[in-house]
């Protein structure tokens, strides 16, 4: 559906200078449960900043003071605020930042205070106190907490999970004397980040040191220290939605306790935040339990032999167990019935952060091996089994490495394989996750693409929570289709707005009842090669409704059709405010299957028409396709104005105007022939003919013109007309002395006719031209003073073989 905009976009009296707001850093770096934190943001186009965009509740802005390079935000943390880590985006009038993450603690901050390099020199801190300090390069900051004999001293460490940077902390307490008593690199549960606990065996001082592993530095952490318990994992390791489980935590330094849970409510499914509490305090950060509506069992030892295998119940059900040692192996019987197709997956490193790297076996009753799998996307386990037969099954759980220990807990969910739908947002650039901006009286496109799993079908597509002003129009997603464009449109008086909007897919076909949500990836802190180290998992999309910009853009919808192995030119037109006059750059927001278009085209400054080159290969799709075509100008180009050259920065925002077209039909059509091409050879400084079969598939009106390309140097062939009726196209191809001799196997035929006044282009190849020297001339054969070279008479490929075989024997 193509909506005409109001002309008085183009009449707007002042323009703003477009730009997305950035944020490269944030002091402090964290915040206190049930406290107000006044926090300073420093970025880029802060000036005009409203409001910041929090992804979990929990969180209020009391009171925002921009600046253009400085943001100071006073955010008040509820007294219930999960802890953890938070991610937001801030809004200003024209755009949306880059995502960060600021982590809520439990916890009074104080500063790291230099000198404190040295062991001797340890900075002095008390107990159960958040410490927030930098390391140097080649840096080591020592603190230094008395403790009583019995007296438990944890120290979690946040680096990398501060989203900010690929930092490898160390963290080790040591004694007076300077010896070592526990030391963390990287903890299972904390990603890359530490984890070391003690118990004071003695009164006395005790040094914590913090570094970098490798004793690089430039990063900013946070050192939450202190009595609090510091499990490494919960048993079991998940449960039913609003049930109430007793917890055991495992892994702390003073044994495992048990606290009673209550998991969330019958509408949430998939991982719970929990943190650990005992009566000297609570963990600084969540572990993480699976909730799902499944009946739970929980191994029973002895279970490494087949003939022991924990007995649970008929599928689907959840497994539990621990690989508490090395070698350690579990097995567990459960019953199915024939027919059933079951997943079996295993929970361990993701979600739980467990370290075991799983290996899973599936068994018949008499203990042979159906199937088996080690990782799947990542170290946890997963089969697909199709049983058989009614009866008794068995799986087994082991490390892959053969370790175990007390705290690599495990889940395996036995369920039976259903369709599921997970909505996505493609990035329009490469590793940054896509936002959207509408200006005001004005519309902007996404594409969003749906990942459907066992199932086939058309989706409608929803959007929850968007602006006031702001309307979305999707096209349908049919069951051969994975992603769709939609043009979000923005009203004329609409006021600028952010929020946070959720992206639904569900299937047309009611009786599926498939609903799918979005979830949306991004990538905070990359590896080598850009491997995702740390990142965040977003289930809305950052949507903002700006002010106004000084240009719309439509595409004028094509007459003629983009053939198979052909090209066609799409003409888009821009409507300018009064002194703008920047380049816009312009790129399709997708491209028709088999469909390629230029990425580097624009809208001259000044001017008001640009076209967008596409081609389409033999087996583009056909049909009417509805293309956009999106537009972005550096706010340089207003008369006047200053500001940035519309390039993306580091933190993938934007100093530009951007927006896009609406809708507009492409036809995409089969060739209107097909061309054959015999194989020509002539020598040099002759003439010769290149003949090309035409076979009509549908009719075309009036007249079309062919030109011959991709022939060598210094040999040149005159373009021809041509008709419907046409058989063959027949070029005279003039073959100088100077032309390379050699094989020439890229002749290509451009054709062109119009169509309504706009003109339809083929491109087909492949012919061959070969061009040979000339044999010496035969004694007494010499051609007389002043007789003319004869041209080359066009031959059959039958003559042209004879002819190669005769120069071969002469050789």
């Amino acid at each position: 559906m193509k909506r005409v905009l109001p002309a008085a976009l183009v009449l707007v009296a002042a323009v703003v200078q477009a730009a997305d707001p950035s944020i490269n850093n944030l002091s402090p770096v964290g915040l206190i449960r049930g406290a107000e934190t006044e926090v300073t943001i420093t970025g880029g186009n802060l000036a005009n900043v409203e409001e910041i965009l929090f992804y979990e509740p929990g969180m209020a802005v009391k009171k925002l003071t921009p600046a253009e390079g400085n943001l100071k935000a006073l955010i008040a943390v509820a007294p219930d605020c999960q802890l953890g880590i938070h991610a937001f985006r801030i809004r200003s009038t024209t755009g949306v930042s880059n995502l960060r993450t600021i982590n809520v603690g439990n916890l009074q901050e104080v500063k790291e205070v230099e000198p404190n390099t040295l062991f001797t020199q340890p900075q002095a801190v008390s107990k159960n106190l958040t410490i927030s300090g930098t390391i140097g390069n080649e840096d080591v900051d020592n603190f230094v907490v008395e403790l009583k004999k019995g007296e438990r001293l944890t120290a979690e460490l946040e680096g990398l999970r501060l989203g900010n940077s690929f930092f490898d902390p160390y963290v080790a307490i040591l004694n007076a004397e300077r010896f070592e008593l526990a030391r963390s690199d990287d903890a299972a549960l904390l990603s890359q980040d530490c984890l070391c606990s003690i118990v004071a065996q003695e009164d006395g001082k005790y040094i914590v040191q913090v570094r970098e592993s490798s004793f690089g530095g430039g990063s900013n952490y946070r050192l939450h220290l202190g009595n609090f318990p510091r499990p490494t994992a919960a048993f079991p390791p998940g449960g039913r939605p609003g049930e109430t489980l007793t917890i055991r935590w495992l892994g702390d330094v003073a044994g495992p306790f048990d606290q009673l849970v209550t998991l969330p409510p019958a509408n949430f499914a998939g991982e719970a935040a929990i943190v650990a509490k005992d009566g000297q305090g609570e963990a600084p950060s969540p572990n993480m339990l699976r909730v799902i509506d499944l009946p739970g069992y929980i191994e029973a030892e002895p279970n490494n032999e087949v003939k022991t295998a924990s007995s649970s119940g008929e599928a689907p059900l959840a497994l539990n167990g621990i690989i508490e040692k090395e070698d350690d192996i579990d097995f567990f019987k459960f019953t199915a019935k024939k027919g059933q197709q079951l997943d079996v997956r295993v929970y361990a490193r993701k979600p739980l952060r467990s370290p075991l790297d799983s290996v899973l076996i599936v068994y018949n009753a008499q203990g042979n091996g159906i199937g088996n799998n080690d990782d799947t996307g990542g170290p946890d386990s997963y089969f697909r089994l199709n049983v058989p037969a009614d009866g008794d099954y068995l799986v087994s759980v082991r490390d892959q490495l053969k370790a175990g220990g007390p705290d690599y807990v495990y889940r395996v969910e036995i369920t039976p394989a259903k369709p599921s739908l997970v909505m996505r947002l493609p990035e329009r650039r490469q590793y940054i996750s896509t936002t959207l901006v509408v200006p005001a009286n004005n519309r902007n496109a996404v594409l969003v693409a749906a990942q459907r799993q066992n199932f086939g079908g058309d989706l409608n597509l929803t959007f929850e929570n968007l602006p006031p002003g702001m309307t979305a129009v999707p096209l349908p997603m049919t069951a051969g289709l994975s992603e769709v464009p939609v043009i979000f449109t923005a009203a004329a008086d609409a006021k600028p707005a952010g929020a946070l909007v959720g992206i639904v897919g569900t299937t047309v076909d009611e009786k599926l009842g498939i609903v799918g949500k979005l979830d949306q990836r991004t990538m905070l802190v990359r590896g080598q090669n850009n491997s995702d180290v740390w990142g965040h998992n977003a289930d809305r999309m950052a949507t903002v409704l700006s002010e106004a910009i000084p240009f719309t853009l439509d595409i004028v919808p094509p007459k003629a059709p983009l053939v198979r192995n052909g090209s066609l030119d799409l003409k888009v037109v821009a409507k300018r405010a009064p002194g703008f006059t920047g380049a816009i750059s312009l790129r399709m927001l997708y491209n028709p299957p088999g469909v390629a278009s230029s990425g580097n085209v624009s809208i001259p400054e000044g001017q008001n028409e640009g076209t967008v080159p596409l081609t389409a290969n033999g087996g583009a799709g056909t049909g009417t396709w509805k293309v956009v075509v999106t537009g972005r100008s550096g706010s340089r180009g207003m008369r006047g104005g200053g500001g940035g050259g519309g390039q993306g920065n580091r933190n993938g925002t934007d100093d530009s105007f951007t927006c896009s077209t609406g809708f507009a039909d492409l036809a995409v059509s089969d060739q209107y022939y097909k061309l054959a091409f015999n194989k020509t050879a002539a020598e040099q400084g002759q003439e010769t003919e290149v003949a090309v079969k035409v076979q009509k598939l549908k009719d075309f009106e009036g007249t079309a013109k062919a030109e011959l390309v991709g022939l060598p140097a210094n040999t040149t062939a005159q373009p021809i007309e041509f008709t419907k009726d046409t058989t063959e196209l027949v070029f005279k191809v003039n073959v100088t002395k100077e032309a390379k001799p050699g094989r020439y196997p890229s002749l290509v035929c451009v054709t062109k006719f119009a169509v309504e006044g706009e003109t339809v282009t083929h491109t087909i190849g492949t012919g061959e031209l070969r061009v040979d020297a000339p044999l010496p001339p035969k004694p007494n054969a010499a051609a007389k003073p002043g007789q003319p070279a004869t041209a080359a008479k066009r031959l059959s490929r039958l003559e042209q073989l004879r002819i190669e075989k005769e120069q071969e024997e002469k050789k």
